[in-house]
Order: C-alpha cells, then sequence, then structure tokens
C-alpha cells in the first residue's frame, strides 16, 4: 500500500487507463478527498471519497489508480462512505 504522506494537495488522480478521475483535496481516514469541483451529476457540489486500497502509485504531482477511470468514479464514496452510484 502507499504511503497517505506521499499523496499532495492538488495531485491529479488519474485511472490506470490515463482518465482524469479527481484531484486530490487531502488525504483522509484511509481515503482520498477529492476537490468538489471533480463532483459531476446529481452529486455535484460536495466531496467524493476514494480508497487508497485504489492507489498503485504517486509519482511527482499525478496519482495512479489500478482500476481504469470509469470504475474508479463507479467506485467513488460519500463522506458517510455510502457509494455514489
Amino acid at each position: 500500500m502507499i504511503n497517505a504522506s506521499e499523496i499532495r494537495e492538488h495531485a491529479e488522480v488519474v485511472g490506470s487507463d490515463g482518465q482524469h478521475v479527481g484531484t486530490v483535496d487531502r488525504v483522509e481516514g484511509g481515503r482520498i478527498k477529492l476537490t468538489k469541483s471533480d463532483s459531476h451529476g446529481a452529486h455535484a457540489g460536495h466531496h467524493h471519497f476514494i480508497d487508497m486500497n485504489l492507489v498503485q502509485s504517486v509519482d511527482g504531482g499525478r496519482v495512479q489508480l489500478s482500476v481504469a477511470g470509469r470504475e474508479a468514479v463507479a467506485s467513488e464514496q460519500e463522506q458517510s462512505g455510502r457509494s455514489v452510484n
């Protein structure tokens, strides 16, 4: 597992396919909190979270996930831990 301290605020989060998933707001409780501007549709305007278990690597200003962008977005969580989708 990646050390959470390696993940920096405003780093881009991308899927294994290179698709933009979001931008890091901060790491909170084993999850990456994405900026509000990365939320869309009915769930727009608030933070979504990505589980740290999906992080494959951190390189510079980019967080690479182990799953494709579409799958990562489908697995996003609300602050409560409930699925966004």
